[in-house]
């Protein structure tokens, strides 16, 4: 993979809170540190939005490349890709070429695949990838928004299929006909997801870092007995994160990676006012 390592008298000391590094070694080792505290690593090659069909292949190549050393690395590890990065601006066809060529390398090594989900424009296209590869490997998943009106539509369609659904919020800003727009909707949204999740599928992801939601998720597990993981991103209520795998509950933590980190790093701290102090007191002890 291109770029050179991260530098050390540069901004990276302080978007390493937030991005595991610029290669494949990198996140690999910081997937080993979260392991030996009890949390598996979802790893993301950061890059979206190529409209060109070389910078899509390339983006899946380390993909498969990340996919052989995690095998040979015996480590509790996942990736997930954006549809964008391996094609889907390119045309659907592109995309679908590439996840499949993921998908079976996945497969050469027992390997679980995560599908991220990005804007309203690409959720079809997305789930019809999802489920034709899914019907032929079903250690994969695909990430749904709550924030849309369609979800519970999408949620019955998933939970007829092998795999995983891992539920957030949603981080787009899609049209409000289409879309919940008060932080309530998408709350309520959010919950009544969760609990059509733990009453019809095997097994559910919660991507949250409300504590709330992570709570009504161990409610919901009670109640339905249905296996559920929590999904948080590096660098975002961390310690949390390990306390929950300390408790017992299967936690995973979601680990950017590559060389694109500065624009990722920015709109993490862009989202939080805690984010955005943290990164101010690394600066000013820097």
């Amino acid at each position: 993979m291109g770029g050179s390592l991260l530098h050390p008298n540069m901004i990276p000391p302080i978007a390493n809170n937030f991005v595991a590094g610029e290669d494949v070694p990198s996140v690999l080792d910081h997937t080993r540190d979260l392991n030996a505290g009890g949390v598996g690593g979802i790893l993301n090659l950061l890059g979206e939005h190529y409209d060109d069909r070389a910078n899509a292949a390339a983006d899946a190549a380390v993909y498969k490349e990340l996919l052989a050393q995690i095998g040979e690395a015996d480590l509790d590890a996942r990736i997930s890709v954006k549809p964008s990065q391996i094609g889907l601006d390119v045309g659907a066809g592109t995309f679908e070429e590439n996840l499949g060529d993921i998908v079976d390398t996945a497969a050469e090594h027992d390997a679980f695949v995560w599908v991220d989900m990005e804007d309203h424009t690409t959720i079809d296209t997305t789930l019809d990838a999802f489920e034709a590869n899914v019907a032929e490997y079903p250690n994969m998943g695909l990430c749904v928004q709550s924030n849309m009106k369609r979800t519970r539509e999408d949620l019955e369609r998933l939970v007829e299929l092998p795999g995983t659904v891992r539920l957030v919020k949603g981080a787009y800003d899609p049209p409000k006909e289409i879309a919940y727009k008060d932080k309530a909707d998408v709350n309520r949204a959010y919950r009544e997801d969760l609990a059509y999740l733990f009453e019809h599928a095997d097994h559910v992801a919660v991507g949250s870092h409300d504590p709330a939601m992570i709570e009504r998720a161990k409610e919901l597990h009670d109640e339905h007995g249905t296996p559920f993981e929590v999904q948080m991103l590096m660098g975002v209520r961390e310690e949390t994160q390990f306390d929950l795998a300390a408790e017992g509950y299967d936690v995973y933590q979601y680990v950017p990676f590559g060389d694109k980190w500065l624009s990722y790093f920015y709109r993490r701290i862009r989202e939080r006012k805690e984010n955005v102090l943290f990164a101010a007191r690394a600066v000013l002890s820097g």
